[in-house]
């Protein structure tokens, strides 16, 4: 047998280099670690005998880093569709007439003040149209739906005057209201209504039938619940118009659709209805547009939605005091809608007929109104 001093044998370093020189008290206790271990596994089990490398409290993918992606995301989107709806709104502050803005009292920003807005609607007519006592867009027209917003402070109500309701026009005489903007265009629609309910009105918006079906279709169309109707929108489909036809109950209606619900007049499906009935429809639309807003579905919209808002209406209002606005009635919950109620009809001087409101039920109606 080999002497022990002849077998082959390696000699290994037991410490780095750069501690040569070294003497044994300065070195840092190697424990029970063999003195031949200087290489550590180079894959996830040495790093996890080191301590390093990701853990599951620090991964790539943990719920904290999913969640605050998801929020700057949020944050982002929400962001986008703002600017798009202040560009757009922007856009569209310019289409109101000057006379209109001189005859506008001021307010708070519409987010935080109260602040009451008239929205107005003109019956004017696509150019074609084969309906009778009706101009085409461009031209002088009634005002086909009248109806106030208070909106912002916490205040959330609505307030529609029948468009037949007989009043005094400034200037003009005893007429229908809604003959003021045929008469003397919205800042004359201004003025009447502010004569005939002793209120100051801080903004305008005029709804802009052209493109309003264009923003119920950007929200994926609205949820409408009502009863029967069926209607000849500008003459109906045989003159070039829109014909209407919804059974009782609810139902998911297009951007065409709403636009002729709202301006439904005469409803061949219950033919005793009266201009209450269709304002009141037209609260129910603007409630529907609402639920549809802060829906799930319309924030994948939002930039689409954002940028058709604007364009579904002209106003006095610059893009921030029309997203407060919007705001506002976002937040403000459901609102406390009402319509005037006539107290019975009237003859005008030329033979046409017209509804008269009781002056305690006006008053009524404002008061409650402005309380909101």
């Amino acid at each position: 047998m080999a002497d022990d001093d002849d077998r082959p044998y390696t000699t290994y370093k037991s410490r780095p280099r750069f501690l040569k020189g070294r003497g044994e008290d300065d070195l840092p206790d190697q424990g029970d670690r063999p003195e031949y271990e200087v290489h550590r596994g180079r894959g996830l089990r040495g790093r996890l005998r080191r301590g390093g490398g990701r853990t599951s409290a620090g991964g790539r993918f943990t719920v904290g880093r999913v969640l605050r992606f998801l929020a700057f995301a949020v944050v982002a989107w929400v962001l986008v569709s703002a600017i798009v709806f202040l560009v757009s709104a922007q856009i569209q502050e310019a289409k109101v007439s000057s006379a209109a803005e001189r005859q506008l009292s001021g307010a708070g920003f519409t987010l935080t003040s109260p602040n009451t807005v008239l929205m107005l609607g003109s019956d004017a007519r696509p150019k074609g149209t084969k309906e009778a006592g009706a101009n085409v867009i461009g031209t002088a027209s009634r005002s086909d739906s009248i109806l106030l917003m208070r909106v912002g402070g916490g205040a959330n109500a609505t307030l529609s005057i029948p468009r037949d309701t007989v009043v005094d026009i400034p200037g003009r005489g005893r007429n229908k209201i809604n003959a003021a903007y045929a008469l003397g265009g919205p800042s004359l629609a201004i003025k009447t209504v502010e004569s005939y309910l002793g209120i100051k009105v801080n903004h305008l918006v005029e709804v802009n039938f052209e493109n309003f079906p264009e923003l119920i279709d950007s929200l994926g169309g609205i949820t409408y619940k009502g009863g029967c109707v069926v209607s000849q929108i500008n003459g109906g489909t045989r003159n070039g118009g829109y014909t209407l036809r919804l059974k009782a109950g609810e139902h998911e209606i297009s951007g065409k659709q709403a636009l002729a619900l709202a301006r439904t007049r005469k409803n061949d499906c219950a033919k005793r209805e009266d201009d209450r009935t269709r304002a009141r429809r037209q609260q129910k639309i603007l409630a529907a547009i609402k639920d549809k807003v802060i829906s799930l579905e319309t924030f994948v919209r939002l930039p689409w939605v954002s940028w058709a808002a604007p364009r579904a209406v002209q106003s006095d209002m610059a893009g921030p005091s029309l997203l407060g606005l919007v705001g506002a009635e976002l937040i403000g919950g459901k609102a406390n809608a009402r319509v005037l109620k006539p107290s019975g009809g009237i003859t005008l001087p030329d033979g046409g007929a017209g509804l008269v409101v009781d002056e305690a039920e006006k008053q009524n109606a404002v008061e409650r109104f402005l309380k909101g």
